[in-house]
């Protein structure tokens, strides 16, 4: 098939939203049902939860370990390796927060770090099918401890934890991490850092 970037749809795929029924607004997420048309004009519902966006850092320090946390996940029952991240602020006139601004707030509430080298990695969709939640995902380097806090938000109890890349890699190879965002970050950083 070859690569392929992601093109406007032909016509003949596109839905049109035609209404928008809110069920929920939480704090972050929205859930709402669409009603879609079709090319051919028939109609379709959509169940949509409404996702402002978020950012993911693969940060690496000086010799080479990704920082990851660890914290427990209701929605899985268990506790997770991740890389960090966090979802963009969203202000009280609805302006979203710029991932190039919540990158490094999230890196330090998170890990504690701040980082003297950031690069823009890549961006993608968590789950497309019904979110529209989009992940900034960023490589920062020149690592230094500002704090020993972890964790801001009230609902984070975080565990920072040093793991050289390559043994990141293969506990995401054995199953031993299961988290999206970090699997895709871990896997595309081991493809630009090289064998």
């Amino acid at each position: 098939m070859g690569d392929q970037e992601d093109t406007p749809a032909p016509p003949a795929y596109v839905e049109r939203v035609v209404e928008s029924r809110v069920l929920h607004r939480g704090r972050y997420l929205t859930f709402r049902i669409d009603t879609v048309e079709r090319p051919d004009g028939t109609r379709a519902q959509r169940d949509i939860a409404g996702h402002p966006g978020a950012v993911a850092i693969l940060a690496l320090d000086d010799e080479d370990r990704l920082l990851m946390v660890r914290q427990f996940r209701v929605a899985t029952g268990e506790a997770l390796l991740e890389i960090p991240a966090g979802t963009l602020d969203v202000a009280e006139d609805g302006t979203i927060e710029d991932p190039d601004v919540a990158a490094p707030r999230e890196l330090e509430e998170e890990t504690g770090q701040r980082a003297t080298e950031w690069r823009t990695i890549g961006r993608f969709w968590t789950a497309p099918g019904f979110a529209t939640e989009e992940m900034h995902l960023y490589l920062a380097k020149g690592l230094t401890t500002v704090r020993d806090t972890l964790g801001e938000d009230e609902d984070e109890h975080l565990e920072l934890e040093r793991i050289p890349l390559r043994t990141a890699l293969a506990i995401a190879e054995r199953g031993g991490i299961r988290d999206a965002k970090t699997l895709v970050g871990i896997f595309w950083l081991a493809r630009l850092e090289g064998p």
